[in-house]
Parts: C-alpha cells; sequence; structure tokens
C-alpha cells in the first residue's frame, strides 16, 4: 500500500500550487498502525514531489489505545511533530456510551507520556451534550484537560450515528435522548472555561493558546487546495474536489497501471459562495466582504448584503470593519446562520 501511495504522489505532484507544504495530515482510519519503516518510506515521496517548508504542521491522529510508550517513541524518531488524540471524554461510563475502544486512564496516560518524549504540539478531541450528565460533569472532563496543560482542544457536541450502541441504548430508554438544551449550555461554558485559561475561540469547534492555531485545520476553513493521498482520500483545488476509490485492491490495481480510480466534483459557483460562507462565518475572524467581492463579484456581495440585514438588526450577525462576524452569544447556532445566507 505504501509503495502505491508513494507513486500516487508521483502522478499527482503537479495538483497543488508550486508552494512549499504547509501541512501534512495523517489521518483517517488508522495511521497509528503505520510503523517507522512505512513512515520513512511516505516521507521520502514527499521529499521527492514536493517542496516542504521548515515550519510544516505534521501531524498523525490516533486514538489513546493506540499510543503506546513503544509507538511514541518511534514517532519522535520521525518528522511528525503533531499528534491528534480522539479522547473524547476522561470518563470511562462516557466512553463506554460512545463505544470507544480506550478508557480513560489510557487517554490520561497517552498524553503525559507524548509530553515527556518531546510532543508539546498535541491538540485533543472532546465531545460535550451527553445525555444524563449534569454540568460538573462536563467542568470535570474540562479541567482534566487543562490539567493535561495541551495547546489545543477541539469540542464537538454528541450526535447519534444509526445503528451504534447509543441509538440502542437511547431507543430502548436506557439513556435519555440528546437534548440541544444541554449541548448549548456545554458550549457556552466551554468557552467561558477555556477563555479564562489563555485560549483562543478561533473557530466554532476550535480552541488554542497563542501560536498554536492548527495550520492543517485553518487550511480547510480558507479554501485553500489539498491534496490527498490514498484509498478514500479527498483532494481539493479550489473549484472542484475528488475523492479516491475505497477499495485497497482497486485503488491498487488501478496505480499500478499508471491510472487513479477516483470521482471528481466540479463546484458551481454559487456552490463555492455557499461554502466561503459556511466556513468563514465559523471563524473568529468571521466573512470577508471584500474577498466575497473578489472572488464572486458585486452580484454575490450585494445578495449576502442583502440576506444579511435581517440578522445584523436582530444581532445574530455583526460588520466589523469589512467582516460578517457571529457574536459569541450566538455561536452556537453558527450553523444555521449560515444556512439562511446561502444561494440557493
Amino acid at each position: 500500500m505504501i509503495a502505491g501511495m508513494v507513486a500516487e504522489m508521483k502522478m499527482r505532484k503537479s495538483y497543488l500550487p508550486n508552494k512549499p507544504l504547509q501541512s501534512i495530515y495523517f489521518g483517517g482510519g488508522t495511521p497509528s498502525v503505520l510503523e517507522k519503516e512505512d513512515l520513512i518510506n511516505i516521507f521520502k515521496g514527499i521529499k521527492e514531489n514536493f517542496s516542504l517548508a521548515q515550519d510544516a504542521e505534521i501531524t498523525l491522529e490516533a486514538n489513546p489505545d493506540d499510543l503506546t510508550e513503544e509507538k511514541l517513541k518511534m514517532l519522535a524518531e520521525t518528522p511528525i511533530n503533531r499528534l491528534s488524540i480522539g479522547v473524547q471524554s476522561f470518563n470511562d461510563d462516557d466512553l463506554k456510551m460512545m463505544n470507544r475502544s480506550h478508557n480513560a486512564a489510557q487517554a490520561t496516560q497517552s498524553i503525559q507520556q507524548a509530553q515527556a518524549l518531546g510532543f508539546s504540539n498535541i491538540t485533543l478531541d472532546l465531545i460535550y451534550g451527553l445525555p444524563d450528565r449534569n454540568e460538573v460533569h462536563w467542568e470535570q472532563q474540562l479541567y482534566k484537560a487543562l490539567d493535561l496543560n495541551v495547546p489545543h482542544i477541539s469540542a464537538y457536541a454528541l450526535t447519534v450515528e444509526k445503528e451504534t450502541v447509543l441509538e440502542n441504548w437511547i431507543r430502548k430508554g436506557k439513556i435519555s435522548p440528546l437534548d440541544e438544551r444541554i449541548a448549548e449550555r456545554n458550549f457556552y461554558f466551554l468557552i467561558k472555561i477555556l477563555q479564562k485559561h489563555g485560549y483562543e475561540h478561533y473557530e466554532v469547534s476550535n480552541f488554542a493558546k497563542k501560536g498554536y492555531r492548527a495550520k492543517h485545520n485553518s487550511s480547510y476553513w480558507q479554501g485553500k487546495p489539498y491534496l490527498g493521498i490514498g484509498p478514500s482520500a479527498h483532494s481539493f483545488n479550489g473549484n472542484s474536489r475528488q475523492w479516491n476509490v475505497s477499495n485497497n485492491h482497486v485503488y491498487l490495481d488501478s496505480i499500478n497501471q499508471g491510472e487513479l480510480h477516483c470521482e471528481k466534483e466540479t463546484l458551481s459557483i454559487a456552490e463555492q459562495y455557499n461554502e466561503k460562507v459556511m466556513t468563514g462565518l465559523r471563524q473568529k475572524e468571521g466573512l470577508d466582504l471584500e474577498q466575497i467581492d473578489l472572488l464572486f463579484g458585486v452580484h454575490y456581495t450585494q445578495f449576502l448584503l442583502k440576506e444579511a440585514q435581517a440578522q445584523l438588526e436582530n444581532g445574530s450577525l455583526e460588520q466589523v470593519g469589512t467582516h460578517l462576524v457571529i457574536p459569541t452569544p450566538q455561536r452556537f447556532r453558527s450553523d444555521g446562520i449560515a444556512a439562511a445566507l446561502f444561494y440557493i
């Protein structure tokens, strides 16, 4: 598989602008199963086909139970300089509810061991809005994360996927259905506590200490091109996105034949505008009106200002210079506010 991915890099090295890569992200699936030799070969392929910025952010996504001391020691010997750890919760009952394979002790240990081995740039994921949990419980999760002194935290409201343990428990009445009011209270408590402790709320779901905004995440929100390598990987060049076939055998067969088995979607101007509105309003800086005018023209700018008027009047939006910004008391509804501005 690694050889096939390196071959794909060679095939697609002209996909991205001819600029040094600012971010590399090992994510999706289980990248933590990669051995040192696999990573060496991947980085060799990257260096042969792309230019890499000296301060590039190189992230590996992993679950706490995958990050054994042995695995972390190996990762510390590679160019990887950032870890994204899927903690979700520091409570064993929560983790069982979410059907996670790790426990709370493993979550804490993985972070502490990573820090001891020199990984200072760590982000962890937390989930809020869990049913049958009071606000004291959520406060405990946040202070546990703060005690570990990680520079970046991502937090997301719990969603119920079909055919999961959580859905089954709710259907059988073992736990209460999700309550959006609980999620909203948790969200604003999250903002209050993390800002109090020096974290910048720079995107709806993301908080960072100074200098630790995620380059990888930010590139998505800013609409920058990205290249995905491997089965199921997605790529975006500004006006179209494509995704590789998910079947490993089909992927490798096509690569061996000098082709790439993928699907492609070209975005209309309206779809590009809608994405820019959605991602712009999720960011602290908001949506840049001058950029909308530059990218899409006066027609879309006038449309945006017209649709935004009612929300400016009721306080769902504010205009700060040339930017439309969602004020903090309304940020829980960010997606709905943005959707009201879509060009349909």
